[in-house]
């Protein structure tokens, strides 16, 4: 009876696994095919962010989890499109977030972003967040995320 447990312990540890990696592969030929770029009819401008979370699995799991379509507050998306955002995709790797927000061309950062914090919600919804990552008690999503300057350009 030992060894049949034993075997069937070993067994759901080897299906565990697979699915495991079955999954990674899964994301990773996703990740490895791109992600396509919404068309506004527009000209636009694009502003390049990073922050940095904290060094913890179970803490940047969490952090994915509150970022899911499930989890997020519809409040902080409408507030978001409310100050002239036309699209802000935050990409990760270990600790390190990047977050690439889309404008029209006549779009003031600091005009926007004054805005945001006052909207219903946003700093509640900074404060939940805020465990997560490496930034001071209180902050605005403004003073979070710090701007990335391009240092190269193909065209």
């Amino acid at each position: 009876m030992e060894k049949l447990l034993h075997l069937g312990k070993k067994r759901m540890n080897s299906f565990v696994l697979r699915s495991i990696f079955r999954n990674f592969a899964i994301k990773k030929r996703s990740i490895m095919e791109g992600y396509s770029v919404k068309e506004y009819g527009q000209a636009v401008k694009r502003y390049v962010q990073t922050m940095d979370l904290k060094d913890d699995p179970q803490l940047i799991a969490e952090y994915r989890r509150r970022h899911s379509k499930e989890e997020s507050w519809q409040e902080i998306r409408d507030g978001i499109r409310e100050v002239g955002i036309l699209d802000m995709q935050i990409f990760i790797l270990d600790t390190r977030l990047v977050m690439i927000v889309e404008t029209p061309l006549d779009f003031d950062w600091d005009s926007a972003m004054a805005r945001l914090a006052t909207l219903p919600r946003q700093q509640e919804w900074e404060d939940y967040m805020a465990m997560f990552q490496q930034c001071k008690e209180g902050a605005t999503s403004d003073e979070k995320w710090q701007m990335m300057e391009r240092m190269f350009y193909l065209y």
